[in-house]
């Protein structure tokens, strides 16, 4: 005997706070009312023409029994759910694995929706900032179906129209953002986009559970003149280090030539000093300095 295991008591995040989502079969949403949905029966408005193709169906299924088991059943993995719709009508009990499920020939589609997370790149997008920059910039986005229900009935395709709105929100987001906020505050960047895009894809059964930032491209021209004005700092926070190293030299050479006034002895001693030096390196020539006292008296 074939199993049927309901998608009822699945609870699922809805963002990264401690909210969950429950599918309750008795609430499926099938018709859309305003701002919320009415249930719906799959049983209910067959007509007499849809009960005929279902008996039909079933008498069908006993006649070719065992080869119509081959049709009839289906297996779904763990990581998927059926969505069966009978005659254009979902049956009761919503989204059905995983596991083994009947369906009827005939009057049976079913549609497979795969709950795992998928990946998918925003390509970059060329955009003008707050501040008159052209930037390209791409993202990606990791997002997976929650309701298989509202997923099908709700969208055509969940990835595509998930993608497409990541685009249209990375473009809106990073045209209020100066260069300096796009290149320094990414996580800020990407936490507003995936609010965004939770509250755009609530409605498809689709919760979009990260978003990362991957590269953001400046122009030749820019990237020239951002590295000449870094240059041009690094070259006057050099000038300034230097100037301050002079000043201090500048402040020792002022602290020694007072010790040295103060006892004259001192100047002959760092003169015979210096000639120690130059002798222990072989020289042949030994400069001799001339005072400037001295000069001063031949001058005179």
């Amino acid at each position: 005997m074939a199993t049927t295991v309901s998608y009822k008591n699945e609870v699922h995040p809805l963002s990264s706070n401690t909210r969950a989502h429950s599918v309750n079969p008795q609430s499926i949403p099938m018709t859309n009312v305003s701002s919320g949905y009415v249930r719906q029966s799959a049983n209910e408005g067959l007509g007499v023409c849809g009960w005929i193709l279902v008996i039909l169906s079933y008498i069908l299924v006993a006649i070719t029994v065992p080869f119509s088991l081959c049709v009839c059943i289906k297996v779904v993995q763990e990581y998927e759910r059926a969505v069966i719709l009978r005659l254009g009508r979902i049956l009761p009990g919503g989204a059905k694995g995983p596991g083994l499920f009947f369906i009827l020939p005939c009057v049976d589609t079913i549609i497979k929706v795969d709950l795992r997370t998928a990946t998918f790149n925003v390509p970059p997008q060329e955009v003008l900032t707050r501040d008159s920059v052209t930037v390209a910039v791409d993202a990606v986005v990791y997002s997976r179906v929650y309701n298989p229900v509202i997923s099908v009935t709700n969208v055509k395709d969940t990835q595509s129209a998930t993608q497409l709105l990541a685009q249209t929100t990375l473009r809106n987001i990073l045209g209020t953002k100066t260069l300096q906020e796009i290149l320094c505050e990414r996580e800020v960047i990407a936490q507003s986009m995936q609010g965004h895009l939770d509250e755009g894809t609530e409605p498809w059964g689709v919760k979009v559970e990260r978003v990362e930032i991957k590269d953001v491209r400046l122009p030749q021209s820019m990237q020239r003149s951002m590295a000449a004005e870094a240059e041009a700092s690094r070259e006057a926070r050099a000038k300034v280090i230097a100037a301050e190293g002079e000043q201090k030299a500048s402040r020792q050479l002022k602290e020694a030539a007072d010790v040295i006034a103060e006892s004259p002895i001192a100047l002959q001693l760092r003169y015979l000093q210096t000639l120690t030096t130059i002798s222990a390196e072989k020289n042949s020539t030994i400069v001799f300095p001339i005072p400037v006292e001295l000069l001063s008296l031949i001058k005179r």
